[in-house]
């Protein structure tokens, strides 16, 4: 159902793919370059369109339009803040779906919803209140437009089937855009997702993202690349199910993606009552793409991904046929990212060899749209639940699409059943709302199952575990009393359901300065709003301790700082740093903190060997190298080593968390998303790699990086390091890499982080 090439390829006319040019000339007679060919592609003219840079190799981006949630707006503002922010630049939406709920933390996230909206009025922003709309869906019906670029700093920022390139980053690179600057890439790799066929009923958007999550996402295949999806498939796709698949792309690393557009958006566009914003969109004659995965939607059946990652991805009938063996493949991954912290198995969840689930969740930018609910509303209808222990709950994506379900019945059809109807909330996503028990199984549309997405605590003997399915399949299961079931076995009819989109409901509740800024409105300012603390310039010498080793395949941005309870802390950088790594290493923040303590006394002027009786030993080996190595040219911090970290999310936090502790570097054979590579840079960390099977020092061993910040200055290809032992007597010489690097980029790492880069005294 879903194949790729190995090499770039052709695609003529929008239909037909062609592998080599030597085959596009004997077919077509036509002679295209590579080169000019790769400037039809649809992701080409809207990178061109925004780029300010002259130069198509080294894009320098201005977006159109900013958006944030409420984990992620209060620090940005305030690094803006500290940058000198005087006025939003181009339209800057804050939502309030992540921390709606105002249930954790006393005041504190009621108090970042009024800071949000004292700042839309002050710099002249948009605030949708908590409980309207999740980030994602107010986006689609009110933001996106056709050839139009959108920055996010959530990592589902993907709007690509409205037409419009969405990237998804952590905060510092919206406070670029919030001061002027750009967002500097090299030019990505652009690959075609031909869709062909029609998908047949009972599949649903879940089933196609997740069985191309499941061939790309191990072998990197799309990964910082955009995804264009072309082909006649794409014309038997509705807007919500396209929209379905798109957010899911975020799942496979990929940079953005772009879709060709048709009537069907031209009438998503009208609905919502901005048929100007819409054009047609198509790749040119001849394109070429630097790979192409192809999608016969015909032949795609009902989804499962198993805990605890998207890729993990099955057919529903091969888990029901296989049940035992994939338990068992399912258990040990489970082992590789839990370990010995508890007992994980799913044999409980068998009863007379037919497997059960404890949950049924459908939520947020993946699950909540009008068609996926009204699907599951159609297999629901004369079911129910039960009185035991199984749950149904149905959060629509936005104020709107629930009103329409009201009017239409399926809200009154669901309800019926024993299942709850909730507001827009990104809860489910990240486990803060519908936290399943010890030892349950959840199925759910929304994006993410990673470990602890569920409200899980290891540290506590807490876990329980999600798996991701379509909608329809999850009513199915519902229907079928939680036996795990494909919605293919459904013989009932779906109804044809027309969407009208009430614009008066964010009419009358959203705030929207129109671009008017007022100074002279104050800022909101709880007592958990904190201003970042200071943080020093890159020093001449660098002497880092590896306080964490993590050897797992891939670390996740919520095993580096976890999600649920703690967002109530996203705008208290020492509160949350308290939380950084405390389900994967809980010591991690101890350690850290007691080489800081080192950075601390130096930057004080006083003597770091005083605060750490370990700094005499280390600096005693270093300046056998570096004589003149002293507490005024040689800074402490701390690192940690990943083989491949920052798989997920956006938030900014999972940087920033390790900085505010005294973190100078991250160490990996390779990081999982540009993103968070990003993150450590716009924090002025050193995003350090070292060759795959080299690891020459180990957890607590001091490693001395002489010269850091001549080398990252001069750009220097390899970067001196030294391995000095714990009792500070023997120096190992190996290499590391920066990798690449802008001009802008060093600065930052030499200026210590984006704050004082763009500092105003």
């Amino acid at each position: 159902m879903v194949t790729y090439t190995e090499k770039g390829a052709y695609l003529v006319g929008g239909k037909d793919i062609i592998e080599d040019a030597a085959e596009l000339k004997a077919k077509t007679g036509k002679d295209v370059s590579e080169s000019e060919a790769r400037k039809n592609t649809i992701s080409w003219s809207i990178l061109e369109a925004h780029n300010t840079s002259g130069n198509m190799e080294k894009l320098q981006i201005k977006f159109d339009k900013l958006t944030s949630h409420d984990i992620t707006f209060v620090g940005i503002i305030q690094t803006a803040r500290a940058s000198g922010l005087k006025k939003f630049p181009i339209p800057y939406v804050l939502t309030n779906c992540h921390n709606s709920l105002c249930a954790v933390g006393g005041t504190i996230n009621e108090d970042d919803h009024m800071f949000g909206l004292s700042a839309a009025k002050k710099y002249g922003g948009i605030y949708v209140p908590p409980h309207q709309a999740v980030i994602h869906q107010f986006a689609r019906e009110m933001l996106a437009g056709c050839g139009r670029m959108i920055l996010g700093s959530d990592s589902h920022t993907r709007y690509g089937a409205l037409g419009t390139m969405a990237m998804g980053e952590g905060g510092p690179e919206l406070v670029k855009q919030l001061l002027g600057q750009t967002y500097d890439i090299n030019m990505p790799g652009v690959v075609g997702v031909y869709l062909k066929g029609e998908p047949v009923p009972g599949v649903g958007p879940q089933d196609v993202a997740l069985a191309i999550i499941g061939a790309v996402f191990a072998n990197g295949y799309v990964k910082n690349k955009v995804m264009e999806f072309v082909g006649p498939g794409v014309s038997k796709l509705s807007a919500d199910f396209r929209i379905g698949i798109d957010v899911m792309t975020t799942e496979t690393t990929c940079l953005s993606s772009i879709w060709r557009t048709d009537d069907t958006i031209k009438e998503f566009l009208e609905i919502h009552g901005r048929s100007g914003d819409y054009k047609e969109l198509n790749p040119g004659d001849v394109a070429y793409y630097d790979g192409m995965i192809t999608v016969d939607l015909s032949k795609v059946r009902p989804m499962i991904a198993m805990p605890f990652h998207p890729s993990n991805a099955y057919t529903i009938d091969d888990v029901i046929m296989n049940l035992g063996d994939i338990l068992d493949e399912t258990e040990k991954r489970a082992k590789v990212s839990l370990g010995d912290k508890v007992q994980y198995s799913l044999r409980d969840k068998v009863r007379n060899g037919k497997f059960y689930v404890d949950q049924g969740i459908i939520a947020g930018c993946a699950g909540g749209g009008f068609e996926n609910i009204c699907a599951a509303a159609d297999i629901l209808k004369g079911k129910y639940i039960g009185s035991d222990g199984f749950t149904l709950s149905v959060y629509p994506a936005s104020m709107p699409v629930y009103m329409e379900l009201i009017k239409n019945g399926c809200a009154a059809t669901i309800l019926e059943t024993g299942s709850v109807i909730k507001t827009a909330f990104c809860g489910p996503c990240f486990g803060a709302g519908d936290t399943p028990a010890n030892n349950a199984f959840s199925i759910r549309h929304s994006t993410r199952n990673f470990p602890n997405r569920e409200g899980s605590k290891l540290q506590n003997g807490q876990i329980s575990s999600v798996a991701l399915m379509d909608a329809r399949s999850i009513a199915a299961t519902a229907a079928n009393g939680g036996e795990l079931t494909p919605a293919t076995d459904f013989d009932g009819d779906y109804g044809k359901y027309k969407y009208h989109f009430d614009s008066n409901i964010y009419a009358n509740r959203v705030f929207d300065s129109k671009g008017v800024a007022d100074e002279k409105a104050e800022l909101v300012l709880g007592p958990n709003i904190k201003d970042w603390p200071e943080m020093g310039a890159l020093p001449e010498n660098l002497v880092l301790q590896v306080v964490s080793e993590i050897h797992d395949p891939v670390t996740t941005t919520d095993e580096l700082i976890p999600s649920g309870e703690t967002s109530s802390y996203r705008s208290n950088p020492l509160g949350l740093a308290e939380f950084t790594l405390s389900r994967k290493d809980p010591e991690y923040v101890g350690r850290a903190k007691e080489v800081q303590k080192a950075e601390k006394a130096r930057m004080a002027g006083e003597h770091p060997c005083e605060a750490c009786s370990w700094v005499k030993g280390v600096m005693n080996t270093a300046k056998t190298l570096t004589p003149d190595a002293d507490r005024t040219n040689t800074g402490f911090g701390s690192t940690i080593f990943a083989v491949k970290p920052g798989d997920g999310s956006a938030r900014e936090q999972a940087a920033s968390c390790q900085k505010v502790l005294g973190g100078w570097a991250n160490i990996a054979n390779e990081y999982a998303t540009k993103r968070y590579r990003s993150n450590l840079i716009n924090w002025g960390m050193l995003p350090l790699v070292i060759k795959e099977g080299e690891l020459p020092f180990k957890n607590l061993d001091y490693i001395f990086l002489p010269g850091i910040r001549k080398e990252v200055a001069e750009k220097a290809e390899i970067i001196e390091a030294y391995r000095v032992d714990v009792e500070g007597n023997k120096l190992d010489r190996f290499e590391l890499r920066l990798g690449d690097l802008t001009d802008e980029e060093r600065q930052i790492i030499l200026d210590g982080c984006l704050i004082n880069y763009n500092r105003v005294d």
